[in-house]
């Protein structure tokens, strides 16, 4: 290491199980993290304080004033600019550490994308607000050997496991015996805790720490989950499904898959169109739509305008944001006549 990294990153150097040899591997380590909401902006925060080396953001969202109150990297000018949060984090974490590659991608994680997206990486970590994704996640993580770490926080409650493909628990042995995704409580339905979010994506962060600097002999192995309102918690050992369609018979549904249906985002009454056919000249659009609706305004990278009760974001992709509905029908409606078919 060089002189300045000793200094930077001394308190964590004097922590025996790193030293200098594991601040070195961190230095020289990769990550990519799905998702830069609650969860992922408190996780990049850590470990590119850390020194993590290279981290790659993925997130299809933008900011938004509700987003404030948990999600730690961000600020009202962010929301104000409407801002996408791959965007934001990578200019924030590069102002705390200039020293280290962070690199902001506005983009949803599909099968169709995940191997470019996801590939070349040390480590994949969870920060969605959807199952579908974590499913994708798990799939990419046991089919091509990278370990990944699942989080998740609602309420005042959290939990974390880490994957390491071959040797623990996947994702898909933990959910088996446990209600389906659509039967949890949602940030939408219950709200979230900040400090709850801080806690697990400290646990989530430690974890990533053990593995990129070459202590996963350190990893616990287990799930862990914490309450930070009643102070419950718990920490359960997750065995291998022999059966698992996942870690065992390896098929992989969900990276296979063709196409992926709408989701509902966490915290907001809304419908994501997973249109991925076209770039959009956002510029153009607005100029059409001032024609046929008001209040359109855009940046380098969405545009917005209202159709009461509904808002829509459009990103140069092509995905669309339909906020005030749940209805993908509704949702598809209001993209094919303002956007196009």
């Amino acid at each position: 290491m060089q002189p300045v990294d000793i200094e930077k990153y001394s308190r964590q150097v004097l922590f025996a199980p790193i030293g200098e040899e594991g601040q070195r591997r961190l230095l020289a380590s990769s990550a990519v993290l799905v998702g830069c909401g609650a969860l992922g902006s408190a996780s990049a925060n850590l470990l590119v304080r850390a020194g993590v080396g290279r981290l790659r953001i993925v997130d299809r969202d933008f900011v938004e004033p509700s987003n404030l109150q948990r999600q730690l990297l961000f600020d009202e000018a962010d929301a104000r600019d409407s801002l996408p949060k791959a965007i934001a984090a990578e200019r924030k974490l590069l102002a705390i550490n200039s020293a280290i590659q962070v690199e902001g991608i506005v983009a949803d994680l599909t099968p169709r994308n995940s191997r470019d997206l996801l590939s070349g990486f040390d480590l994949l970590l969870d920060g969605t607000d959807n199952f579908e994704t974590r499913h994708l996640l798990n799939d990419f993580s046991v089919s091509h050997g990278i370990p990944w770490i699942y989080a998740a926080v609602v309420a005042s409650y959290g939990l974390t496991l880490t994957v390491v493909p071959a040797i623990t628990a996947c994702l898909a042995c933990l959910l088996e015996s446990r209600a389906a995704p659509e039967a949890e409580p949602t940030c939408d339905t219950v709200g979230v805790l900040n400090p709850a979010v801080g806690v697990i994506a400290s646990l989530q962060s430690a974890e990533a720490l053990k593995i990129l600097s070459g202590r996963a002999d350190a990893l616990h192995g287990r799930l862990l989950t914490f309450d930070v309102w009643t102070g419950r918690s718990q920490s359960v050992a997750v065995a291998r499904n022999p059966q698992c369609p996942v870690c065992a018979l390896r098929k992989f549904a969900h990276l296979e898959g063709a196409a992926q249906p709408h989701v509902t985002m966490c915290g907001r009454d809304s419908v994501q169109i997973h249109e991925r056919t076209r770039q959009l000249d956002l510029a153009g659009l607005e100029r059409r739509l001032s024609a046929v609706v008001t209040g359109v305004r855009h940046n380098d990278f969405l545009l917005r305008f209202s159709v009461p009760p509904h808002e829509v974001t459009v990103f140069s992709d092509g995905r669309a944001i339909v906020k005030g509905t749940r209805d993908p029908a509704v949702a598809r409606s209001l993209y094919a006549r303002y956007i196009g078919a």
